[in-house]
């Protein structure tokens, strides 16, 4: 296993359609293997094949209990509900975004060994089955949000609101 490269949103392959994966073979293994290992070191919640440079239709997600989900060739069956929050990417260090996604969403996808499933997640389950898919069609987060703010405005919007609350 390696920690790979994540690449920022000025390189071209970001905006590429992936390609589905015919092969479910060790070198798909050792991708998966590496994704999940560069998505741990950079604590994230998603992570799609493009974004270490490889054109294929793979992602990872972590789930409501922290477990990391392989999804290969990964279509969204079902939309339900709507929310809207902050979305950030790895791909786009530093700023945030508001974006509105379904809350609630179902994907159909095979996993590692081809086998076909399905998986549904509600909440931030739900905004990363969108987030890393659309990274799939060669799409960013930054597409859905009217603004963008660095790390630095997002600390201190929080903190405004907690004192609002308090």
């Amino acid at each position: 296993m390696a920690i790979r490269e994540i690449l920022t949103d000025e390189q071209p392959v970001l905006r590429k359609t992936s390609h589905p994966v015919t092969n479910f073979d060790s070198r798909l293994h050792d991708l998966l293997d590496d994704m999940k290992e560069t998505l741990a070191q950079a604590n994230g919640v998603g992570l799609a094949a493009p974004q270490i440079g490889i054109l294929r239709r793979a992602v990872i997600v972590m789930n409501d209990d922290g477990e990391m989900m392989e999804l290969i060739n990964p279509e969204i069956i079902l939309q339900e509900g709507e929310q809207e929050g902050f979305e950030g990417c790895l791909s786009v260090p530093g700023r945030w975004g508001v974006v509105k996604r379904p809350m609630h969403v179902k994907v159909r996808a095979q996993d590692r060994n081809g086998a076909f499933f399905e998986a549904e997640g509600e909440g931030l389950v739900a905004r990363c089955f969108c987030h890393e898919t659309e990274h799939l069609d060669g799409h960013l987060f930054v597409e859905h949000a009217d603004k963008l703010y660095t790390t630095e405005e997002l600390d201190e919007m929080m903190a405004q609101e907690e004192e609002e609350e308090s």
